[in-house]
């Protein structure tokens, strides 16, 4: 819902009724993960997208269903990659899409998440997209700590309530399964939980050309960027205009900071692109022996490497430590620039994230993504 709050937040504030039709489901290569969502607004227009333009004709003509009798629905789409396009989803792969009518009387609780939104404070959606039919559309707005609005069962609401936490936590969407009273291992009900946890973090150590190019890809790609150098002369706003934060301080001091202060988790990425020992040794000491962190990657020469590694062991990592590491940073695309360096930084970062190898599309069979399911 992300993608199209903005529209969405200026129709519910007119009290104007939309049809908003969300991804909560995906299954083998489909185009759009869970989350993805798609407006039918009240003259009719269409924002977002839930496929890519696939099915959005289809989804388009259920929306004009739904805002025209209220009653919500969750549709499939796809079959099979083999007939996918006989009935319209030409990428294959499946997408259970849940439509349903919102304004102020059926989602009163929007104004404040999307402020929440609006302000990065974390805060996850819960709706039941199946079950009984005067459950469908119910939804739970948790925050860490308070919750607003109702399922429709008290033991339901606690056992969303944890759940919705822990996805909140991690940053994720997910599908949850209850028996139609809350039960945990029961079945009859799934709720879908959207996360909106603040943006993941990219912090980028070494006030330098390649550093400017990896804040600005790191910021088109959703990251809150901060950029850290000991020397203020370098360190300065003006220099990264990509960057969220110029920070001046020592590197291993700030993210020994950071860290102390619970800043740093399992999404943030960490660059250090000093090549520099004085500079990169210690900061790495510091990142390395953290117990969360999305990625670590150090740039510089395979002798810059070498040299690394053999200090790091000095100073006490474990080779497993040290197998966290991304050095030398980046894949295998042949960069030279600053700006095509971060190309290849942020193809590894999303690359490891999603588990793909790399390849050239074209010289692979098979799906274009990697199976997931929800």
């Amino acid at each position: 819902m992300r993608d199209v709050l903005d529209s969405l937040g200026s129709w519910w504030t007119e009290g104007k009724p939309v049809a908003l039709a969300t991804v909560v489901a995906t299954f083998s290569s489909a185009p759009r993960q869970a989350g993805a969502s798609m407006l039918v607004g009240p003259g009719g227009e269409a924002v977002g997208s839930v496929s890519g333009g696939c099915v959005e004709g289809a989804v388009y003509e259920l929306g004009t269903e739904v805002l025209a009798d209220g009653r919500a629905r969750l549709q499939r789409y796809g079959v099979s990659d083999d007939d996918a396009f006989a009935i319209g989803l030409t990428c294959g792969g499946i997408l259970d899409i849940f439509v349903e009518k919102v304004d102020p009387s059926t989602f009163p609780e929007l104004g404040a998440v999307a402020e929440a939104v609006r302000n990065e404070d974390p805060v996850a959606l819960a709706t039941v997209v199946s079950g009984p039919s005067e459950r469908l559309g119910k939804r739970l707005v948790v925050w860490p700590d308070r919750v607003d609005g109702t399922t429709g069962s008290e033991r339901l609401d606690g056992a969303v309530r944890d759940d919705a936490r822990g996805l909140l936590d991690a940053g994720r969407n997910g599908m949850l399964r209850y028996g139609v009273d809350g039960q945990r291992r029961g079945e009859g009900l799934d709720v879908f939980v959207e996360s909106f946890a603040p943006p993941p973090r990219m912090i980028v150590f070494g006030a330098i050309d390649f550093a400017a190019a990896v804040a600005k890809i790191s910021g088109f790609l959703g990251y809150r960027v901060t950029v850290c150098d000991a020397r203020p002369v370098f360190a300065t706003a003006s220099r990264f205009p990509g960057a969220n934060e110029v920070v001046v301080e020592w590197p291993h001091r700030y993210l020994a900071a950071e860290a102390a202060a619970g800043r740093i988790d399992a999404r943030t990425a960490i660059c250090v692109l000093t090549h520099d020992p004085k500079f990169d040794v210690p900061v790495l000491e510091v990142a390395l022996r953290l117990p969360e962190v999305g990625y670590i990657g150090a740039m510089g020469s395979r002798r810059t490497h070498t040299d690394r590694l053999e200090r790091l062991r000095e100073a006490g990592l474990t080779e497993e430590e040290l197998a966290r590491m991304s050095s030398p940073i980046g894949l295998d695309l042949g960069a030279r620039t600053p700006e095509e360096t971060a190309v290849s930084i942020a193809a590894e970062i999303i690359a490891l994230h999603w588990g793909g190898a790399g390849d050239r599309l074209a010289d692979r069979a098979g799906p274009i993504h990697t199976p997931t399911g929800t």
